[in-house]
């Protein structure tokens, strides 16, 4: 437990799917363990799943920036592009939300996850990130002239975290690792909600049911959710499908080999994900340390036009960590047989989940 004053401690994650929600549960419950005050803000979403995780905190509602995918893949980066005005509103108008919670509210720090208007100009405030480094898919230029808009965004903290490790093993390539690095940037390690979880190794054979694990923004997490019923139909094992959205129609039918889940939260997730021989998911990077920290054996499929996932599904395929295939090109048989061949190398784990808890605990005696 704290020996100081126990802190009022602000985190909002960014509302990109759940995954910035799910990888700052670690951070919440140490926090709540050392006996701080740690009050979380997100919108319905975000909110209904951390009471189903259980999570020891005070939810309050903050818009999010309710970003939306093209459907073609050739439109996507234009889609997103679109979008950047009403991001920049987002942005504004969170930070109004912030400037009227402080003076409603004794807050001692803050923390924010991929939400760039949650700084503050005298409480101490932090920014959550593992890219550091924008891939816009428009080539090295725009990348650098990218990267100088998001350094001077991610500058306005007073500090940096940067949800990866030093080193080789590392998770996230050149997305979380460039050079120069911002100041007060300080890497925390991964960050998964089943980080103490031991597991055997990865090996090549199928030993459990085959998981499909939606998730991500419209319209392209219901275009996947279609693709892989349909494949899971034709699967003649045992499946777990989890749609990721509270909102999803039920199947008409659901065959006796497949257990249907709108959603799956806190010990369920837990339990399908360790329960699988193959775990089917996109490329989030959240995702990915939760893959790493059980050991799983996972494909992952890209969200077609988000340069950051189809990146790190090229750099973890090429590294033998996890299998990936384009959405477009996915056939559950063929990405079976290719599986067995999969070298799915793991990574040492030991200290890279707990990181996160040295630096936590050096920014909150300094406040």
């Amino acid at each position: 437990m704290v020996t100081k004053k126990p802190k009022h401690i602000l985190i909002a994650p960014l509302d990109w799917g759940l995954g910035h929600t799910t990888r700052c549960i670690p951070l919440i419950e140490y926090l709540s363990g050392q006996g701080h005050k740690v009050i979380v803000a997100g919108n319905e979403a975000q909110r209904s799943y951390l009471e189903q995780s259980c999570v020891q905190a005070e939810l309050i509602h903050l818009e999010g920036y309710n970003i939306t995918y093209s459907k073609w893949n050739k439109w996507a980066q234009m889609g997103l592009m679109t979008q950047a005005p009403d991001v920049l509103k987002a942005i504004k108008a969170e930070h109004r939300w912030l400037e009227k919670l402080c003076k409603e509210r004794k807050i001692d720090g803050i923390i924010s996850d991929n939400r760039y208007g949650l700084h503050h100009d005298t409480i101490p405030n932090v920014i959550i990130t593992h890219q550091l480094q924008i891939k816009t898919g428009m080539g090295l230029v725009a990348d650098r002239s990218v990267q100088k808009i998001h350094y001077s965004l991610l500058n306005r903290f007073g500090a940096i975290w940067v949800a990866d490790v030093e080193g080789r093993e590392n998770l996230a390539g050149t997305l979380a690792h460039t050079t120069p690095l911002p100041a007060h940037t300080s890497y925390i390690g991964w960050l998964s909600r089943f980080a103490n979880n031991i597991l055997p190794e990865k090996s090549n054979e199928i030993t459990g049911p085959v998981l499909f694990l939606i998730s991500g923004p419209e319209p392209a997490r219901s275009e996947l959710s279609s693709l892989l019923w349909h494949e899971a139909l034709k699967y003649k094992g045992e499946v777990i499908f989890a749609e990721g959205s509270d909102l999803a129609k039920n199947p008409e039918i659901v065959p006796p080999h497949i257990t249907y889940h709108k959603r799956l939260s806190g010990e369920m997730a837990g339990q399908a994900i360790k329960s699988a021989g193959l775990v089917i998911c996109r490329s989030g990077y959240s995702t990915i340390m939760d893959l790493v920290a059980l050991q799983k054996k996972a494909i992952l499929i890209p969200t077609p036009g988000q340069t950051e996932q189809e990146y790190l599904g090229h750099l973890l395929h090429d590294k033998g960590i996890f299998f990936s295939v384009m959405q477009n090109n996915f056939n559950l048989g063929k990405a079976i047989n290719s599986v067995r061949k999969f070298p799915f190398h793991s990574l040492a784990k030991e200290g890279s989940f707990s990181l996160f808890r040295q630096v936590a605990d050096k920014w909150i005696n300094s406040l």
